[in-house]
């Protein structure tokens, strides 16, 4: 074998080595997700107006009393624990009768969940108008969706917490609600107003005092966020009923 040969043959395997390194790098990474607090988990769970179920890829909230027809995808902000979302979204199951999806991202990370959104929808085939909606670059991701849903998936509206969009939706016609907390140090108000324009001109823009970004969910405090002023109950309450002015007005 040549020097030359031994050269090439050295620098492919370092290649390799490198490559594998990343990639177990990057798996380890995204596996430590921020996790959800038991206590509230629990709270949902005992909860006697909502049924939840999970599937291999998401947990399905049903009201145990009348539904309404209406759905809502949900995904969850990046590497944050699905099952931290149970106990501020239970409350839209319970007031309004809307059934609540919330997906189990690829790797964590919404950006590598290509599955289609009709994935989701089948976990619930009752619901007749869908929403699809998330927090953080959850929420991003919903953008992506509500403007191609594809595979027949129709969405009705799009509703985002603490989260902007990166595509433009403006001429689409869809429902927006983009839900944002005057505490929240990483998507700021001043973000989500530096992206308006790319929603539609009749969108509606809230602003819940006191609220920061990780009080969205339940998984304790995110590096760089602001400190919620608000109790988990007051922004449960807040959350709620600004989801169901939307979502809670269409009664089967």
């Amino acid at each position: 074998m040549t020097s030359v040969l031994r050269r090439v043959r050295r620098a492919a395997i370092v290649i390799a080595v490198v490559l594998v390194l990343a990639v177990t790098a990057f798996v380890f990474y995204a596996s430590m997700v921020m996790a959800g607090d038991r206590g509230a988990a629990i709270k949902a769970w005992e909860n006697p107006a909502v049924s939840i179920s999970s599937t291999d890829h998401s947990i399905v909230m049903m009201p145990t009393g009348e539904a309404s027809g209406t759905g809502l995808v949900f995904i969850p902000g990046a590497k944050v624990d699905p099952y931290a979302y149970l106990y501020k979204l239970s409350g839209i199951v319970e007031s309004s009768g809307v059934t609540v999806v919330i997906t189990k991202p690829t790797l964590n990370l919404a950006f590598f969940d290509q599955r289609p959104l009709a994935l989701f929808q089948d976990d619930a085939p009752t619901v007749s108008r869908w929403f699809v909606g998330g927090h953080s670059l959850g929420g991003v991701r919903a953008c992506q969706l509500a403007g191609a849903p594809g595979d027949g998936a129709e969405v009705a509206g799009l509703v985002l917490f603490g989260s902007y969009c990166a595509n433009d939706l403006s001429s689409t016609g869809l429902e927006v609600l983009s839900i944002g907390g005057s505490e929240d140090a990483l998507s700021t108000p001043e973000k989500i107003e530096a992206a308006s324009a790319l929603l539609p001109d009749d969108a509606r823009f809230e602003q819940v005092d006191g609220l920061n970004h990780a009080g969205f969910g339940d998984y304790g405090a995110q590096p760089g966020d602001g400190v919620s002023t608000l109790g988990d109950d007051a922004e449960r309450m807040e959350i709620t009923v600004l989801v169901r002015s939307l979502l809670g007005t269409n009664p089967r």
